[in-house]
């Protein structure tokens, strides 16, 4: 089937999602395929026209990708096989011939604004931002002459006919943004030891230590939470649901009995997968892995099932 060999990505050409999804092996044998929107990318995959959508997540400067965090949390569910990390720097691409004087009227993603705030500030204060559904998109708006520049990756200005006026814009040095690779649920990616689990949880009622609860599954198992963010339900005013990244994978023994404890407590968890950590050594524990707490590894988990059984059966 075609579609087995087909990747969507957030479109159009020339986006950081495109140059972020190039870095992965497999997609110099694979059709890729520009989407309008996150939804759309993830849609693609959900109606079996497309193997896998790669979308961003989270930023290192702004934070989560409401969009993509939202689209996972509901529709039919798809599951995160792989992420990338890729550095964010911007360019801004004009139409040639254009000077920085002439730039009245900027655009790009929502998201880039942050990134850039400060550079505009000294640069172009008196420059008008409207934002444009991908940096890409935006350097198409440019070339249709709809404004003056984009904010987007330099390798888009030869997709779009435009020039590089300034390069290398950034407000935060070592910016990120994190892209997941989604598809169909299916068995998660083998672990590796340097691992991300992701899922989504909602709480059963609004009570006093209600998240603290949630938090306890985690921290009575040594599970390193990496991130949590709330996001409304749609259902009315403080009805959140927690979109959550924590280290380790679903067959750690600590991670495993973490999702159980909130599948017994929480009316609706959604297992969004587990997957390698871009960029970490699986046996660097002493970087980005942190170590495993006294009395949480798996052989510990089996020490204690054991004494357990023993005990039941009277040779404790």
């Amino acid at each position: 089937m075609r579609s087995a060999t087909r990747y969507t990505y957030l479109g159009p050409e020339g986006t950081f999602t495109e140059a972020a999804l190039r870095t992965l092996p497999e997609a110099a044998t694979r059709e890729l395929v520009p989407m309008v929107s996150v939804p759309a990318a993830l849609d693609a995959v959900r109606a079996g026209e497309a193997a896998a959508a790669l979308v961003p997540i989270e930023n290192s400067v702004e934070g989560g990708v409401t969009a993509t965090l939202d689209e996972l949390a509901t529709g039919e569910p798809l599951m995160i096989y792989r992420e990338v990390l890729l550095p964010i720097a911007f360019a801004l691409l004009v139409r040639p011939g254009t000077r920085l004087e002439d730039v009245k009227t900027v655009t790009g993603h929502p998201v880039a604004q942050p990134q850039v705030r400060n550079w505009l500030a000294a640069h172009l204060p008196d420059a008008a931002w409207e934002s444009s559904a991908s940096n890409a998109d935006g350097a198409r708006l440019v070339r249709e002459g709809r404004y003056d520049a984009a904010f987007a990756g330099e390798f888009a200005a030869a997709t779009y006919g435009l020039e590089p006026l300034v390069t290398d814009i950034h407000d935060a040095q070592n910016a990120q943004t994190r892209f997941v690779l989604a598809g169909r649920p299916a068995r998660p990616a083998a672990r590796t030891g340097a691992d991300r689990t992701s899922l989504v949880v909602w709480l059963g009622d609004d009570h006093p230590g209600a998240l603290l609860e949630l938090l306890q599954e985690f921290a009575a198992r040594g599970v390193n939470l990496m991130r949590i963010e709330s996001r409304p339900t749609g259902e009315g005013m403080g009805r959140y649901c927690f979109s959550v990244d924590c280290e380790g994978h679903i067959t750690d023994r600590r991670v495993g009995e973490a999702l159980m404890g909130l599948k017994r407590t929480c009316p609706k968890v959604r297992f969004l997968g587990s997957y390698p950590r871009a960029g970490v050594d699986p046996d660097d524990r002493s970087g980005a892995l942190g170590a495993v707490r006294p009395g949480t590894s798996d052989g510990d988990f089996v020490v204690a099932a054991d004494w357990l059984a023993r005990c039941q059966d009277g040779r404790a």
